[in-house]
C-alpha cells in the first residue's frame, strides 16, 4: 500500500482520461439518482466517459439510460449505453465496460450508490504516483429509514478499511475502485461468471501477481443504499455467504464454521435475559432500537450466510480468467 496523503496530493495538471463503468440490473428507481450525481462531478466533463451496462434488466433501465445518453449530449456530459445480456453477472456487464472504455484509467461503482461531487477527483489523483495500480474509495450509508437500513448503517458490510484490512488479503468493493488499465492487461479481467466475490479475486490477482499497490483515497466517497426488507437483507447476506465459498475454491480462504441448533438457543436466551436492562436503556436514550436487536439480527446474518456458503457450486466457467 502507498502511504495516504492529504488533500495537497490533488495535482490539477494530472487529469487523465478516465472511464466510468457500472453494471445495472433492474435499476429503474436507482439511476435517476445516479445519473444527477454524475451530472454535479467536478472532474472536466470533456475527460470522462460513463458506461452505464444494463445486465438484461426486466425493466426500463435500457429506456431510462438511452434517454439519458441523450439528455446528457446538451449538457456536454458523456453517457452511454452498453449492453451485456450473455452472461447474468455483475461482473460480465463490468467486462463488457472495460472492453468499450477508452480511457486508461476505470473507476468503478454501482447503481445503489451516490458518488458525491469530488468523489472521481479524488479517486484519480493518486494515480499521479507511477507505482498506484488501484485506488479504493470510502463507502458510507444513505440515511435509511427502516431499522434494518439503520443497522447497516451502523455496521457499514462494505466498510472500505475493513477490506484493506482483511487478514486473508487486502482487497477492495467495486462499490468504489479505479484501476489502471495497465493492471487488466496483466492479471485479466473479472471472472464474468461468478456473480458474487470478484472484488476480492481481482484484488488480490492484481496485488499478488504484480508489483502494483494500492492506495486509499478516503477523500472519495460514495453512500451506498442499504436494504430496506428482510427478504432483501437476507438476501444480501446469503450472496455473501456464497462469495465466502468461491473465494474458499479459488483462493483457499477459510469457511465459516456450521454452527449449532445450541450455539442460535444460547445466544438468544442470553438476549432475552438483557431485554428488560436494554429495554430501560432505550427509555433514557442510553441505546437505540438497533442497540437492543443487534443480537437477533446477527443471528439472522449469520444464518443467511451459512446457508449460501453451503449452496454455492463454483461455476466450471469462474476457474477461467478472462483477458481483454
Amino acid at each position: 500500500m502507498v502511504s495516504n496523503q492529504t488533500n495537497s496530493l490533488i495535482n490539477e495538471a494530472f487529469l487523465p482520461k478516465v472511464s466510468v463503468i457500472v453494471p445495472v440490473y433492474n435499476g429503474e428507481a436507482d439511476i435517476p439518482d445516479l445519473i444527477s450525481c454524475l451530472c454535479v462531478q467536478t472532474y472536466p466533463r470533456d475527460r470522462v466517459e460513463y458506461l452505464l451496462v444494463d445486465n438484461a434488466s426486466r425493466d426500463r433501465t435500457a429506456d431510462i439510460i438511452k434517454a439519458a445518453s441523450e439528455d446528457s449530449k446538451r449538457q456536454g456530459l458523456i453517457i452511454r449505453y452498453l449492453s451485456e445480456n450473455q452472461i447474468q453477472s455483475s461482473y460480465a456487464a463490468r467486462n463488457t465496460g472495460i472492453r468499450a472504455a477508452t480511457g486508461d484509467f476505470l473507476a468503478f461503482t454501482d447503481v445503489d450508490c451516490r458518488p458525491q461531487p469530488n468523489w472521481l477527483n479524488s479517486l484519480i489523483q493518486p494515480f499521479v504516483n507511477p507505482v498506484v495500480g488501484l485506488v479504493a474509495g470510502s463507502i458510507e450509508a444513505l440515511p435509511g429509514k427502516t431499522l434494518l437500513e439503520k443497522y447497516a448503517a451502523k455496521n457499514n458490510p462494505l466498510d472500505t478499511e475493513m477490506g484493506l484490512s482483511y487478514p486473508f488479503g487486502s482487497y477492495i468493493v467495486t462499490a468504489n475502485l479505479a484501476v489502471r488499465r495497465q493492471v487488466f492487461e496483466q492479471v485479466g479481467l473479472f471472472r464474468s461468471h461468478l456473480t458474487t466475490g470478484g472484488d476480492a479475486d481481482f484484488s488480490w490477482r492484481a496485488l499478488r501477481q504484480t508489483s502494483w499497490q494500492y492506495y486509499y483515497a478516503k477523500q472519495a466517497l460514495v453512500l451506498h443504499r442499504h436494504r430496506s426488507t428482510l427478504s432483501e437483507f437476507r438476501s444480501q447476506w446469503r450472496r455473501y455467504g456464497r462469495s465466502d465459498r468461491y473465494l474458499h475454491e479459488l483462493h483457499g480462504t477459510e469457511l465459516a464454521p456450521e454452527l449449532t441448533f445450541k450455539y442460535y438457543l444460547y445466544s438468544l436466551i442470553g438476549w432475552l435475559l438483557k431485554l428488560p436492562i436494554n429495554t430501560i436503556k432505550i427509555i433514557v436514550g442510553k441505546a437505540t432500537l438497533v442497540d437492543i436487536l443487534s443480537v437477533p439480527i446477527e443471528l439472522i446474518i449469520l444464518q443467511a450466510k451459512l446457508a449460501g456458503q453451503k449452496e454455492a457450486k463454483l461455476p466450471e466457467e469462474a476457474q477461467q480468467i478472462v483477458w481483454l
